[in-house]
């Protein structure tokens, strides 16, 4: 064989051999995390200084004159009287001013850890932490239909969430698996998540025994000092309203102020059933609440992390169903923000929320209006950012992969708009002139890459390729995307003395006490 042929056969192969290499880099699994959101953008404000003023001292008399109830909580009802708080049997009156000056020992801003401190979340100021979907009993995938959640449901979805880019925060409970026993649950969902996501997740809060095995279940996943010293935790403490504290949500909230893990303060609101119909009777409900909320807080430990919260919808007069979605809500969740700030307190609020039962246009509508509200109120923690439908009655894997995909739209939306010398333009404009286009030229070229969003699961494809390839629907297309997702899952590098010490600690726990499933 001539030099100049075995030459041209080698060249090909490396030609060859570089080709494949790019197409493997094009098809190779890439797991992209974005930062926690950081606002360059105003907060839109729709109360003026006299309707916030009202409202703050409307829920000073609500603290002082009507009060709030600490139910089967001797315990707290002390600490209130010791603080200076009138108490009637379990109603404790508080002095106008008393809550307001215990919540100032909070702080405005905290660092949430995460067990891969890339992942590590930001919470207060101008930052947005998203948290996918939490609580829902019930699950639904195109494949099959609405059902009970299994502990292998939630574990997909705390995949689902390590593997979704715009996803700062592996959540909770994002959907209850009833093939557990109820005691022993929250066992598998802290290990999943611990296990199956480097990425911040929440502490259980349905017993108070339950939070400290999240405690101790953190301090084996961090190690105790570090635990002791940093936030690890973000439970959700609701209030049952109106002006209701039930001993389980407190006794989890004195777990974890005791041991500076966050709570989230947030009353539970459906608007005509659990606080007043118009919206300034919410938002002065809404404020007494967390203002007694965050104080007790602060009575068992002064310092501890805490956020405002306000999980607020309306209701159907007609069929007596919670609705999302709505302009009242949103005027709500738009005020709270602004009260929020004026107490200095980091924000949970909004969602993607719907009413709807299927991943369709009406839980588009409602969810977009709510994901966009949550972004202009200023909220810094938003639950349920992904997955919620039904009401949250229902965990939906489509609708997770497509509220995930979406929620890149408010990361590009935080970012306001560049007015530095790339982001003017005036070279691309002096390039092209009257009559030319700008698909070539030099500063289209430099950008292309990211000036625009880019969505992982919407089609833009033109009618005729579209056609071709099946002309499947959003929901067809995000049923896909779920099982590649899943697919392509790799769990993060954990130490496996860790790993095996959290299994040991499950296994002990389990073994310790019956199953109970009520």
């Amino acid at each position: 064989m001539a030099d100049s042929e075995q030459a041209e056969r080698v060249g090909r192969r490396a030609r060859g051999g570089g080709g494949a290499a790019r197409r493997a880099e094009r098809t190779a699994v890439r797991v992209e995390f974005a930062r926690y959101i950081t606002r360059n953008i105003p907060d839109m404000e729709i109360l003026n200084e006299e309707a916030l003023q009202i409202i703050e001292h409307n829920a000073e008399t609500v603290l002082e004159e009507i009060g709030v109830n600490f139910v089967e909580n001797p315990a707290a009802l002390d600490l209130w009287r010791e603080a200076g708080a009138d108490i009637e049997g379990e109603r404790v009156r508080i002095p106008r001013g008393l809550a307001r000056k215990l919540c100032a020992t909070a702080p405005s801003q905290f660092t949430q850890a995460a067990r891969n401190p890339e992942r590590n979340v930001e919470i207060g100021g101008r930052n947005l932490v998203l948290a996918p979907v939490y609580g829902p009993p019930f699950v639904r995938d195109n494949h099959g239909g609405r059902r009970y959640a299994t502990i292998t449901d939630f574990r997909n979805f705390v995949k689902l969430g390590q593997m979704s880019k715009w996803l700062h925060h592996s959540g909770g409970t994002v959907c209850e698996p009833t093939d557990v026993p109820v005691n022993k649950r929250h066992l598998d969902m802290l290990h999943a998540h611990m296990t199956l996501s480097d990425k911040p997740y929440m502490g259980s809060v349905t017993e108070p025994s339950r939070a400290a095995d999240s405690v101790e279940m953190s301090k084996i996943l961090f190690g105790s000092d570090f635990v002791d010293q940093n936030t690890v935790m973000t439970s959700l403490i609701n209030i049952n309203s109106p002006l209701t504290f039930d001993a389980t949500m407190m006794g989890a909230l004195e777990v974890y102020a005791r041991a500076n893990q966050a709570c989230i303060i947030s009353p539970f609101i459906v608007g005509g059933a659990m606080a007043p119909v118009s919206v300034a009777g919410t938002l002065t409900q809404v404020l007494a609440e967390v203002l007694a909320g965050v104080a007790y807080s602060q009575l068992i430990r002064p310092g501890a992390p805490v956020i405002f919260g306000a999980f607020v919808t309306s209701i159907d007069m007609n069929s007596g169903a919670p609705t999302f979605g709505t302009p009242e809500a949103s005027l709500i969740t738009l005020g709270a923000g602004q009260l929020a700030r004026r107490l200095g307190l980091p924000y949970r609020s909004a969602g993607g929320f719907t009413g709807s039962k299927l991943p369709d246009a009406q839980a588009a509508y409602e969810s977009a209006n709510t994901l966009n509200n949550g972004l202009y109120a200023g909220v810094n923690f938003m639950l349920h950012a992904c997955g919620w439908l039904e009401g949250g009655l229902v965990s939906s894997y489509e609708k997770y992969v497509m509220d995930a995909d979406q929620l890149g739209v408010l990361h590009r939306l935080a970012q306001g708009v560049d007015v530095t010398e790339n982001g003017q333009a005036m070279d691309a404009i002096r390039e092209v002139g009257p009559g030319g286009h700008y698909l070539g030229c030099a500063h289209t070229q430099a950008n292309f890459k990211d000036a625009f969003w880019r969505t992982n699961l919407l089609d833009y494809r033109p009618f005729e390729t579209w056609e071709e390839q099946g002309g499947l629907d959003t929901m067809a297309l995000a049923e896909k995307r779920v099982a590649k997702m899943l697919g392509d899952y790799q769990p993060p590098a954990l130490d496996p003395g860790i790993a095996e010490a959290l299994t040991d600690y499950v296994a002990r726990k389990k073994a310790a006490e019956p199953d109970a499933f009520m």
